[in-house]
This record gives structure tokens, sequence and C-alpha cells, in this order.
């Protein structure tokens, strides 16, 4: 390849010399310097991440330019710049590792220069001319990385959880809740420590799952009202140096229009700097769901095992062929990708609690680690309860005969005989049927124990696996 010449690259200079950098590039200097120093991962900012970004600074410059604190028509220049990010414009031009410089200061610079020299083109001038439109002058003005960031983290986290997570766990809740409807009169055998347990409704082991979703999602949005505390306008360390007297406020309804959540600004602006516990209350409850998740989905590939030689209660819809030389075998795969990825969101939570504790002093310089790891989190998280909804819950089919069959053999239905023949003829019933093979309705009639008219209306399964009656509100409001 032959080497580029002088007319492919312009100079650029900082505090700390010149560098050169790429023509047809929007980025500068500073974000030069940081892809040099941090060949890490190869991870690049998140897209929701980057809009969370770029509507703080779309909302920094409506601001400025009402209160007069840079030029209106740069004011405007910034702001167009912005919007065709939202558009989807420029796009690879954010390209620091998510790995980089304490607090972000190298993503917030890369926004800051991407957004300069995108204003100076729309002002009919030349990128790096930055005496006219400068990436910290003007685009940063009255503003910090310090504020900035933590911004950015609460508005990515709201733009994830109401783009991607709520809609999907609350589509999962309304699919669980058909397949109760459906089930409802399907009566199965319960299980406890894997082993025969009384019988139980396959309706309300999904209106159960629902119930657990349901609380679930009430959970996560409590948490989540934290992140509409902003603590945008403390500037470098909480006292709002260098900022408009009006502009905390102000900027506070201008970006809440802009995501049109609703937004307040903090009561100490320190405090909002400095503490990630929002952050940290948020991943604590997607963790919480994960863990849940994690036993549903296991449940699930348990119900679906077999065909011959496992349980078989259920049939999850095959979406692909499960082996590379097993022929007509199909596996739960969505249920497996379920797992895998709470797994993942469970670590992302391990991470996320180690970086809060990382701060010092007026700030906390692990805020890259945060950002990413959370909104990545709600994400994946809300992608794969999509997929898991579509391609699994509402294709999944009961086996209503193999239900029936555990249910009537399952030697827990001796714990209704308990108040008529007491605990320890029970059991003798139990041990006895499980050594000759008879049912329990044949030995205590041998045994003269209860009449058979007696034993048909105890051991009536139906009976047995209703819910008790505060539990049936869920199951009355579906039906």
């Amino acid at each position: 390849m032959s080497e580029p010449t002088n007319r492919d690259y312009r100079t650029e200079r900082d505090s700390m010399g010149e560098l050169q950098i790429p023509a047809d590039a929007y980025y500068g200097i500073q974000t030069l310097r940081a892809i040099e120093n941090f060949p890490i991962s190869g991870l690049k900012p998140l897209p929701t991440y980057v809009d969370a970004c770029v509507l703080i600074k779309k909302a920094t410059a409506l601001t400025n330019g009402e209160l007069g604190c840079i030029p209106s028509e740069i004011a405007e220049a910034i702001v167009r710049a912005a919007d065709e990010i939202l558009q989807g414009q420029w796009r690879d031009q954010f390209v620091v590792d998510v790995y980089q410089a304490g607090a972000g200061t190298s993503h917030h610079m890369n926004v800051n220069e991407v957004l300069a020299n995108r204003a100076l083109e729309l002002l009919g001038d030349r990128k790096g001319n930055y005496s006219r439109v400068s990436p910290n002058d003007h685009v940063n003005f009255g503003q910090s990385t310090n504020d900035t960031i933590p911004t950015a983290i609460r508005v990515g986290g709201l733009l994830a959880l109401e783009h991607h997570f709520y809609p999907a766990l609350s589509e999962a809740i309304a699919a669980l809740d058909d397949k109760a409807i459906e089930f409802k009169d399907i009566v199965k055998s319960g299980r406890t420590h894997m082993q025969d347990a009384v019988p139980v409704r396959l309706g309300e082991t999904f209106g159960a799952w629902a119930q657990i979703l349901t609380d679930h999602l009430i959970r996560i949005e409590n948490a989540a009202k934290d992140l509409t505390v902003i603590g945008l306008g403390g500037s470098a360390t909480g006292t709002g140096l260098n900022t408009h007297p009006q502009y905390y406020t102000r900027v506070a309804q201008v970006l809440s229009e802009l995501i049109q959540l609703p937004l307040e600004p903090a009561l100490h602006y320190m405090a909002a700097m400095q503490s990630m516990a929002p952050f940290v209350s948020v991943s604590g409850a997607l963790r919480n769901l994960a863990q849940d998740l994690i036993k549903i989905s296991h449940d699930l590939r348990l119900m679906d095992s077999g065909p011959k030689t496992g349980l078989k209660e259920i049939q999850l819809p095959p979406v692909q062929p499960g082996s590379s030389i097993m022929p007509g075998k199909y596996n739960p795969v969505m249920a497996e990708m379920t797992s895998m990825v709470c797994f993942q969101v469970m670590g992302y939570d391990s991470a996320i609690a180690l970086a809060a504790q990382g701060g010092q002093l007026e700030l906390n310089v692990m805020m890259p680690l945060i950002a990413y790891d959370l909104i990545h989190s709600i994400e994946i998280l809300g992608h794969t309860i999509a997929a898991l909804t579509e391609r699994c819950l509402k294709g999944i089919t009961a086996k209503g005969d193999r239900c029936a069959e555990y249910a009537e053999g399952s030697l827990a239905l001796v714990t209704a005989l308990n108040p008529h023949i007491g605990y320890l003829n029970a059991a003798a019933i139990a041990k006895e049927s499980l050594e000759t093979g008879k049912s329990l309705r044949q030995l205590v009639l041998e045994k003269g124990l209860m009449s058979e008219e007696q034993l048909a209306q105890v051991l009536d399964l139906q009976k047995m696996s209703a819910l008790p009656g505060s539990a049936q509100a869920r199951s009355r409001e579906l039906s």
C-alpha cells in the first residue's frame, strides 16, 4: 500500500502537541490519542449511549444558545449536527474503546469533536478550525465530563428501558398469562426436591411465572426512578463553575422534552456526581430478574425433556436442528440462550458493584465500565426476553395425557389422605405402593381405610390442585 499524501490528513494541536488526523474524520486529536492509548477490546460505545450523549449536547446547545452563552449560529449548527447523528449519520465516528480513560473523558471529547467538526462543515467552514467552533469552548460550554457522563448513563439507561426492555417484558407477561388460561384445566404432578409432590395446574405454573415477572417489572420501574434525577450543571466538581445561573434548571427541562421522559435537577449536585447508587440499584433489579429467568428457563427445559426418556409435559417449539450427528433432534435452544444471557447480566452486575466502589473524593472514575455494562445489560436482557417470548413462550403446547399420567401416578397424592387415615398409615401405603406397584387407591380400598366414595372425593385432582382463595385473584382477572 502506498504511503498517504499530506492531503489525506489535517494537522490538529492540543496542549500536548500536534497529530495528523485523517482528513475525512470528524473526530479530532483527543479522540486519536485515545485510540492510540486504548487498543483494548475492540468494543465501541453502544448506540444508545452515543444517543444519550448527543441528546445531552443538543439540550446544552439549545440552552446555552437561548441564554446567550454561545453565539446563536454556533448553537444552531451544533443542534443540526446532533440531529444528523440521532438520525443515523456519522455513527462510525465514535471510536473510543469501552475500556478507556477514567470518568469517560475520551469518549466525551470524541462526542464534542464530532459535533464541532460537523458543525463547522454546516457553517461552510473546514474541519479542525476550532477557533470558530470549539469542542471545548462551544460544544462543551458550561459542562464537564464529570456531570455529563453520569447524566448520559442515566439517560441511556432510561432510553434502553423504554425502547428495548419494558415492551419485551410486558409482552412476555402477556404470553405467560395467555398460557395460564389455555392450560388452566390441565393437572400435572408437582415436584419439590426434584421428587414427586402434590398435583398442580399446568396453567397455574405459567400464571406463577407471569406474576413473578410482573413483580420484577415493578421493582425495575421503581429502581429506574432514580435515573430521572440528573446532575447536569454541576460542572467539574458539582459546584456549577462556569455555568449560567439558569442553566441547570433549563437544561433539565429541555433534555426532558427531547427524550420525552420526566427529568429533574438533583437536590445536591456533588452527590449526583459522586454516587453510583442509582446504577447499582437498577443493575441489582436486573440481576434479580435474571436469577428468576434462569430458573424459569431451566424449568422449561425440564418440562420439555425427552421426548421418550424425560418428562415431556410440554412441547417447546422446535426452531432449529439440535445436533450435527443425531438426526431428528431438537433442543430447547431459546431457553438455553436465555440462561447464558442472564449469566452475563449477573456478571455485569458484579462489575458494576465493584466499579461503583471505585470512586475517590469528588469523582468516580470507573463510569465508562458502568455505562457499558448497565446499558448493555438492559438491552441484551430485553432482546433475550423478546426472542424467548416470540420463538418459545407463545408456541408452547401441553402434553395433557402425559401430565395426567404423572399426576395420577404420583405417590405424593397420599398427602391428601393424611387427615383421613393419619400420617403413619399414609406413609405405609406410599411405601407399599412403591414396592408392589399397586395404586394408592387400590391399597386404601383393600385395607378398608376409606370407602370408594370418600376416596373419590379426597383424591379429586381438580380439587386438590385448586389455588387457595387469595391466590386465585390473577386467575379470576385473566378469565
